[in-house]
C-alpha cells in the first residue's frame, strides 16, 4: 500500500491468531478440515472485521494435496501424488489480463521444462462474501504441473517450481496491466495447498465449497486469522503463507528487506543457476 494521509506503511504492524491440527498416526479425513476451522472461530477474537460485518481481515487453511478429490473432479489425468505440483493461484478480474496472466505462467513453466496438466476453476460461493471483500475479489484458479519425463529430485523440481513462479511475478508486475497486482499464488507445492482469502473463520468452508465434499481429505491443518492493527486488509495477505504461518509483529520487515537486497549481488546457486538472478527484484 501506498503511502498516504498519514498512513505510512514502514510503520506497519500486525498480530493474528493460529492454530494447528493433526491425525497422529497420519489418517486423513475431512473432519480435521472442520476441526481447524472449529479453532478459527474459536480465534475470533484474534482477528478484526470491516464495517459490512462479514469482511475479515483475511483468513485460511493449509491442508495435504487431496490427490484423490483432484482424481475426480479434474477433467485430466494427474500423475501420482508427489509427482506433480498444484497452485492456487489469484487473478485480475478482467478476462483479458487473465489471458495474460495466465500465458506469462505457462510460458516461464515451459521454459523450465515442466509440464502443464491442466487448470481448474475453484468453486466459490460469492453470497458467502461481504460487500468490501467483494470489491476485490480475484478469479481463483487452480494449476496443476508436472515434471514432463524429466527425472527431477524433490528438491529440484521444487525449484523449478520456485523460478517459474517468480520470475512470473516479477514480469507480470512489471507489466502495464492495470491489474497486475491480482496476480497471486497463495500456493505452489507438490505437498499442501493453501484455500485463503479475505474472509471471517465461518465464511471459508462456506466460500470454498470444496472444503464440504468428502473425500478432500487431509491428515493435517494449520489455519490463520489475520489481524491487522495498522496495515491494510488485501486477499493476498491473507495467512497462512506457502511455506508458514507467522503470528506476531512485523516492525523488522524493513531492516530484512534492506539486507537481503544488499545481499543479492552475491546471491549465487548450483540448484537455480542463471535463474537466481530473474528471482531477485
Amino acid at each position: 500500500m501506498k503511502d498516504q494521509g498519514l498512513y505510512l506503511n514502514e510503520f506497519e504492524h500486525d498480530n493474528c491468531g493460529a492454530g494447528f491440527i493433526c491425525n497422529l498416526n497420519g489418517e486423513k479425513s475431512n473432519k480435521i478440515i472442520h476441526d481447524a476451522l472449529e479453532i478459527l472461530v474459536k480465534l475470533e477474537h484474534r482477528g478484526a472485521v470491516s464495517s459490512d460485518g462479514r469482511t475479515g481481515d483475511g483468513a485460511g487453511i493449509l491442508i495435504d494435496i487431496p490427490h484423490d478429490f483432484f482424481s475426480r473432479v479434474c477433467k485430466f489425468d494427474l500423475p501420482k501424488p508427489k509427482e506433480y505440483a498444484v497452485g492456487m493461484v489469484f487473478m485480475p478480474k478482467k478476462n483479458n489480463q487473465t489471458l495474460y496472466c495466465r500465458t506469462i505462467f505457462e510460458e516461464e513453466l515451459k521454459k523450465q521444462g515442466l509440464e502443464i496438466l491442466g487448470w481448474r476453476k475453484v468453486p466459490v460461493d460469492t453470497s458467502n462474501l461481504g460487500k468490501i471483500a467483494s470489491q476485490t475479489e480475484p478469479k481463483i484458479r487452480q494449476i496443476f504441473v508436472g515434471k514432463n519425463n524429466q527425472k527431477l529430485t524433490d528438491l529440484q523440481f521444487n525449484a523449478k517450481l520456485f523460478a517459474a513462479r517468480k520470475i512470473a511475478e516479477h514480469t507480470i508486475a512489471k507489466s502495464k496491466i492495470s491489474e497486475h497486482k491480482y496476480f497471486y499464488l497463495s500456493s505452489f507445492s507438490t505437498t499442501t495447498i493453501i484455500y485463503k482469502g479475505l474472509l471471517i473463520p465461518e465464511d471459508i468452508d462456506r466460500y470454498y465449497t470444496d472444503l464440504n465434499e468428502p473425500d478432500l481429505v487431509t491428515r493435517l491443518a494449520l489455519v490463520h486469522q489475520r489481524f491487522s492493527t495498522n496495515t491494510f486488509p488485501a486477499w493476498h495477505l491473507a495467512q497462512p503463507f506457502r511455506y508458514m504461518c507467522h503470528n506476531g509483529e512485523i516492525n523488522t520487515l524493513r531492516g530484512n528487506v534492506s539486507r537481503m537486497k544488499a545481499r543479492e549481488e552475491l546471491m549465487n546457486s548450483d540448484l537455480f543457476g542463471d535463474d537466481i538472478k530473474k528471482c531477485s527484484r
